[in-house]
């Protein structure tokens, strides 16, 4: 197949081209780079599946909405992967437009542009703040878990959704062949197991890399944003899914569409971990200490958020391959490890 992958130079798009390279299509990656790293675009270039013009890259906002119609009409791909938005949650709580206008309005544009260039398959990255912060006796939240988002951040990726599917319910009426897919993951984690990519984030919000930065000396210690949660141990809890488990749902879930599916997933391995339990990990794994300091807690954190992946087991034949937390905080070690600076390191 040819597939367009939007955002291909952020964290998870290049995981996404890597793999769909692999598997024998044809990439092409639509990404504005205001976030992502052409040096992590340029090593999925490297690969060998990628020879032979097999991988294409255009710098462009999804936004432009004549220009990437334009482009997929020449270039006529079978589907959409749509990973390119903007995604920390505090950001969004001081930028709710900008949020609003990326993500919720990044989609539209995709969508439309697929409608006009006739391409009838699309799987959205979405998210577990889907589902704003569910009572205790709603944990692991299953995909029937109706709350409502707390955060900008996670309003847009739910109206995001809402669009796609209100377009798919317009194209079966139609009688249009259309077929679409949500990926609600939890805290993705870890980088490739060959070592070829990595998490690297410009300002680098995420706990792994941060706690890795800290083992690195690259920061003095690890700020715990909160210590007073109703939590065993005070702070947060978050399901943890490796970043190559995420993309193996991806594949799974874009070969299983058929014209008139509408589907919605939760991702995520169904075991919650701490804050703190993360900070020990990252310690085991590098063998290095880690300083810690409390400071408040972040806006738009809920105290806890883990997933059953029941639906994706069933419906998908999807299982995680990484389950421990010590495995996926080792993928990242090593990869960070062999580029200090993250991509810059290239």
């Amino acid at each position: 197949m040819r597939i367009l992958v939007t955002g291909g130079a952020g964290y998870i798009g290049s995981h996404a081209a890597r793999r769909l390279l692999e598997e024998g299509h044809r990439v092409l990656i639509v990404d504005n780079l205001s976030r992502g790293h052409l040096s992590a675009v340029e090593a999925v270039r490297s690969l060998p599946v990628a020879a032979g013009g097999r991988m294409e890259f255009v710098v462009m906002d999804v936004r432009s909405r004549t220009e990437l119609t334009s482009l997929l009409r020449e270039w006529k791909p079978d589907a959409a992967m749509h990973f390119a938005a903007m995604a920390y949650v505090e950001e969004s709580t001081r930028m709710p437009l900008e949020y609003h206008s990326a993500n919720t309005g990044g989609t539209i544009s995709l969508l439309q542009a697929c409608r006009d260039a006739d391409v009838d398959r699309v799987v959205l990255s979405s998210t577990c703040t889907y589902y704003g912060e569910p009572g205790r006796d709603r944990l692991p939240i299953t995909e029937e878990c109706e709350t409502t988002p707390i955060h900008p951040y996670g309003w847009s990726k739910r109206a995001a959704e809402r669009a796609m599917l209100d377009y798919a319910a317009w194209c079966a009426a139609q009688g249009r062949p259309f077929a679409c897919g949500a990926l609600r993951y939890f805290n993705v984690a870890g980088s490739d197991a060959k070592g070829l990519l990595g998490e690297d984030h410009r300002p680098e919000t995420h706990l792994i890399p941060i706690c890795i930065e800290a083992a690195l000396g690259q920061r003095p210690y690890v700020e715990i944003r909160g210590d007073d949660y109703d939590t065993p141990d005070g702070t947060c809890l978050r399901d943890y899914i490796h970043v190559d488990d995420l993309v193996d749902a991806h594949v799974k879930l874009l070969n299983a569409l058929n014209p008139g599916d509408a589907r919605a997933y939760n991702l995520g391995i169904g075991r919650p971990f701490s804050v703190r339990d993360v900070i020990d990990s990252v310690r085991r794994v590098s063998g290095r200490e880690i300083e810690t300091r409390v400071g408040p807690r972040r806006a738009g954190d809920a105290a806890a958020l883990w997933a059953s992946g029941e639906m994706a087991r069933k419906e998908l034949g999807w299982s995680p391959r990484f389950t421990e937390l010590d495995e996926i905080v080792r993928t990242a070690w090593k990869w960070r490890q062999s580029r200090p600076h993250g991509y810059a390191s290239n």
